[in-house]
C-alpha cells in the first residue's frame, strides 16, 4: 500500500488557493495509485513548533552521548521525519507570504533537515538520505509575475528554495506547480487557477 504524505501550510484553511492546487495534486495521484493512502499534516490547524537550542545540541550530539532532554527535545523531529521516510510521495502546499515560504512550513522543515538522519556529511559534501521518492509542491502567489522573466521573479525566493531543500535531503523526482495573481481581480484569479489546474492534469509523473 502506497502513502502520500500531504504537508498544508497556508493561514487560510479555507478558500485557499494553496490548497486547492495541493487537492487536485492529491487526486491525481490517488486516480494514479489505486488503494493509496494520504496522510495530512496541517500546520496551520497544528503548527510545528520552533526548534530550539536544545532540539540543536540533541541533532549533533552523537546517538551514545545524548541526554534525557536532548532526546525529549528531537522527539518531534523523530517523529516528522518517520512520516517523510514511511511515505512514498511528498506533496506540500505553500503561498507566498513577503518573497518566501510561511514561517510554519519552515519551522516544519527545520525539523525535518538534519544531520545523519536526512542528511549526510563526510566533511567534504554533503548527501540527501530520503532517495527514492517523488515529491510535489503547490504554490501560491498573491501578485504576478513570479515566472522567468517576470517583473517579479528576482524576489521569487519560495520555489527555489523549497526545490533545493528537497533536493538536499535527497529529493530527485520534484514537480512545481504554482498558481499566480490570486489577489487580482475575480476573472483574472479564476483564469489564472484554471490554467493551474490543467498544468497539473498533463503532469507526466501522475498520469492515470
Amino acid at each position: 500500500m502506497k502513502t502520500l504524505l500531504r504537508i498544508d501550510s497556508s493561514a487560510r484553511v479555507e478558500g485557499s488557493r494553496s490548497r486547492h492546487l495541493g487537492d487536485a495534486l492529491e487526486a491525481r495521484w490517488r486516480a494514479n495509485t489505486p488503494g493509496g493512502v494520504v496522510v495530512r499534516r496541517d500546520l496551520a490547524v497544528d503548527p510545528v513548533p520552533h526548534i530550539d537550542a536544545t532540539t540543536i545540541a540533541g541533532f549533533f550530539t552523537p546517538a551514545d552521548q545524548i541526554t534525557d532532554a536532548m532526546r525529549a527535545a528531537t522527539s518531534l523531529s523523530d517523529r516528522l521525519i518517520g512520516e517523510v521516510e514511511a511515505a512514498d510521495a511528498l506533496l506540500i502546499t505553500a503561498p507566498m507570504y513577503n518573497f518566501g515560504l510561511p514561517s510554519a512550513l519552515k519551522a516544519w522543515i527545520d525539523h525535518v533537515v538534519r544531520i545523519r538522519r536526512t542528511v549526510a556529511y563526510d566533511g567534504v559534501t554533503f548527501r540527501g538520505l530520503v532517495t527514492g521518492k517523488a515529491a510535489y509542491v503547490a504554490l501560491a502567489y498573491g501578485a504576478g509575475s513570479y515566472e522567468p522573466g517576470g517583473a517579479l521573479a528576482p524576489f521569487d525566493y519560495a520555489k527555489p528554495y523549497i526545490a533545493h531543500v528537497l533536493g538536499f535531503i535527497g529529493f530527485r523526482d520534484i514537480e512545481v506547480v504554482g498558481v499566480e495573481g490570486t489577489n487580482d481581480e475575480e476573472g483574472a484569479a479564476a483564469a489564472a487557477l484554471d490554467a493551474a489546474l490543467k498544468a497539473i492534469e498533463s503532469l507526466p509523473s501522475l498520469a492515470a
